[in-house]
């Protein structure tokens, strides 16, 4: 028997990683097959009996079944909000029209919202929950790799804006995240190498331990062969990454330092993204990646890291089947004075100058301002080459 078809009663009990913040302190569950038990996970840390699922059509399709019969058997009262699938829905115009939703279906303080589904539906109805009635509570049940490992973890949500990434926003922290990880053999192997990126950052910041640990199961954590390693890797990858972050979170909750190291990557990353108009082309995993690439390759030009470092955190990315080259999407005319003046529309942008995340070797990044733009210019010509 395995864990799909064991009764709920049998299964075994989820692993726990804490976030500790005081009142706000709460677990990251991790294990297969939380799903078909929400309702009774998550029955502790509710105010009241009555939910609201957020989750997007692709989500819906494939699991909101499963989890409407473990509400069900919980005796909780519960509504679903189906919304489209992408970045896309991270608009003003669909907060506008969730929050109209909520309401409508006459939202009280005591309700709790579930955000079901990747980053996109965890950041939106995060940033719903934390503005609805001044601050409703809310769940998070990431359905993909990169939620999970990532944005699900410490409270930040937001929307879009035209001006960048994840301009609007607050942070609100959920009562509970439930990652699931038999759910991730559903996800496209795409969506899984995007997820795979955040996970190999958590080693290059901070971990050379566990990023040689991702060099050793990393392809089984990917390919899924053979299953059983698969999903043991993948659990332990969940499992470590959440620690990770967790503890820096606990340490700096709203971003005032260290917590930028989470950043790695991503001032070079959001760029990309924003050029490509946060469409389908460029994951957000893989701009990370493209990022990560970058920050090493910007931290070798500085005479802070050695290239041999640089060269084995791209080695394995690649080994995996990441992108590392913003060039090896088709189609796409690169420009850097474009996404220089991109990546001064950064949240990190302080008096003029962009923060970046840097390295000193794998497992150990830090946190400056002082970046040449020639430097940076010159980074940008690199990884722009054909």
């Amino acid at each position: 028997m395995n864990a799909s078809t064991a009764p709920v009663a049998d299964l075994p009990e989820p692993r726990r990683v804490p976030v500790a913040l005081g009142d706000r302190a709460y677990d990251i569950l991790i294990g297969e097959d939380l799903i078909r038990r929400t309702g009774t996970l998550i029955r502790p840390v509710l105010t009241g009996n009555r939910v609201i699922v957020v989750t997007d059509e692709t989500v819906a399709g494939l699991h909101l079944n499963t989890l409407t019969k473990s509400l069900d058997a919980a005796g909780l009262d519960h509504t679903a909000i189906v919304l489209p699938p992408g970045e896309s829905t991270k608009s003003f115009d669909r907060y506008a029209g969730l929050m109209n939703e909520l309401l409508a279906l006459g939202l009280e303080r005591k309700t709790t919202i579930l955000a079901f589904g990747g980053g996109v539906i965890g950041d939106l109805a995060g940033f719903a929950a934390a503005t609805a009635l001044r601050g409703i509570p809310f769940v998070q049940i990431p359905t993909t790799l990169l939620a999970q490992v990532d944005s699900s973890v410490g409270g930040k949500t937001a929307i879009n804006a035209p001006a960048g990434k994840n301009l609007v926003g607050a942070f609100y922290q959920p009562r509970m995240v439930l990652a699931d990880t038999g759910i991730l053999d559903s996800l496209p192997r795409r969506e899984l190498l995007a997820g795979y990126a955040e996970v190999v950052k958590y080693g290059a910041l901070g971990d050379l331990a566990f990023f040689e640990w991702l060099e050793r199961h990393g392809a089984t954590l990917i390919d899924g062969d053979p299953i059983d390693e698969c999903r043991a890797a993948r659990a332990e990858a969940v499992a470590r990454s959440c620690a990770a972050k967790a503890a820096i979170v606990a340490q700096d909750e709203r971003e005032g330092g260290l917590r930028a190291l989470l950043n790695l990557g991503h001032t070079f990353g959001h760029a990309l993204e924003s050029r490509l108009g946060y469409g389908p082309d460029l994951l957000h995993g893989e701009a990370v990646a493209m990022g990560m690439a970058m920050a090493f390759s910007l931290s070798v030009r500085k005479g802070l890291c050695s290239g041999q470092d640089a060269e084995r955190l791209n080695r394995h990315m690649a080994s995996v089947g990441l992108r590392l080259k913003p060039t090896d999407i088709a189609g796409v005319d690169w420009d850097v004075d474009d996404l220089i003046k991109r990546m001064f529309k950064d949240k990190k942008v302080e008096a003029g100058r962009i923060t970046f995340i840097l390295a000193r070797g794998l497992g150990d990044a830090f946190i400056t301002a002082d970046v040449d733009e020639a430097d940076l210019r010159a980074t940008l010509e690199d990884a722009l080459a054909d």
